[in-house]
């Protein structure tokens, strides 16, 4: 639900996500918000009460939009509304994920101007979202990264389940270099590593930049990798040691057996 819907349709038409919509793996529609305006010059917005800069847009058309939008919802059907804000939940791959896993259709409102009338988020929104600590002049382009990072990891959308298991954030580690042919540009070659053909190493050597990567520029992504990782660790040595307890314990009651 936006005041540019062909911003939203031109951004989403290209690429994997235009692709998912034309295989008919998601379906993306952009509501233009001033046809639901009942005034004339098909105006959304007003002067903010209590008086301040800038304007405000109104609560009637949003909401006249949203009852279009869902009007048809099915008796079972998951929807949940989003409102793009600097003052929401940062957007990681993680709320990307539970939000994915959440609904069956995501209706995103964008605001414009200053912003929207707290009614209508009180009325009609079930979160506030964020693309970062920074402020923009709607909530169009911040709409399309969600829309972007939901939809890749719906059914049908990426070729493989392996193009989004791989990516930076997925078990809080950024991503590995990557490299393709020409085997060496301007004096840089590839990592003799990746040429070899050992798939062992090949999957180590990834795993330590991956580590190494994070450790550098997301201590804090590093930190919680690392207690996960000491975490799964200690979870196997335990599994280890229980797995010998009960092979000893058989071992006994085999030698008691055969004593008797």
């Amino acid at each position: 639900m936006t005041l540019f819907p062909d911003l939203v349709r031109s951004v989403l038409s290209e690429s994997i996500i235009g692709r998912a919509q034309e295989a008919g793996h998601i379906e993306i529609n952009a509501y233009n918000i001033r046809d639901w305006s009942d005034n004339k010059h098909r105006h959304v917005d007003d002067t903010p009460c209590g008086g301040g800069m800038g304007m405000l847009m109104a609560a009637p058309p949003i909401y006249r939009c949203y009852e279009a939008v869902v009007a048809d919802k099915g008796a079972e059907e998951r929807v949940k509304t989003v409102y793009m804000s600097p003052r929401g939940t940062t957007l990681t791959e993680g709320v990307a994920k539970r939000i994915a896993s959440e609904c069956d259709r995501l209706v995103i409102l964008c605001g414009h101007y200053e912003g929207v009338d707290q009614r209508i988020i009180d009325e009609i929104v079930d979160e506030e979202i964020s693309i970062g600590d920074y402020v923009l002049t709607g909530g169009e382009i911040p709409a399309c990264i969600l829309v972007d990072c939901v939809s890749r990891l719906r059914p049908g959308v990426l070729s493989e389940a392996e193009c989004h298991e791989v990516e930076s954030f997925e078990n809080d580690l950024l991503e590995y270099p990557q490299y393709t042919r020409p085997i060496e540009f301007m004096g840089r070659k590839v990592p003799e590593v990746l040429l070899s053909g050992n798939h062992k190493k090949i999957a180590e050597w990834r795993l330590e930049k991956a580590e190494e990567i994070t450790r550098e520029r997301r201590p804090d992504l590093y930190e919680k990798y690392a207690e996960r990782k000491a975490a799964a660790e200690a979870e196997k040595e335990a599994k280890k040691k229980r797995r010998q307890m009960y092979a000893e314990m058989a071992r006994k009651k085999k030698a008691e057996s055969n004593e008797v």
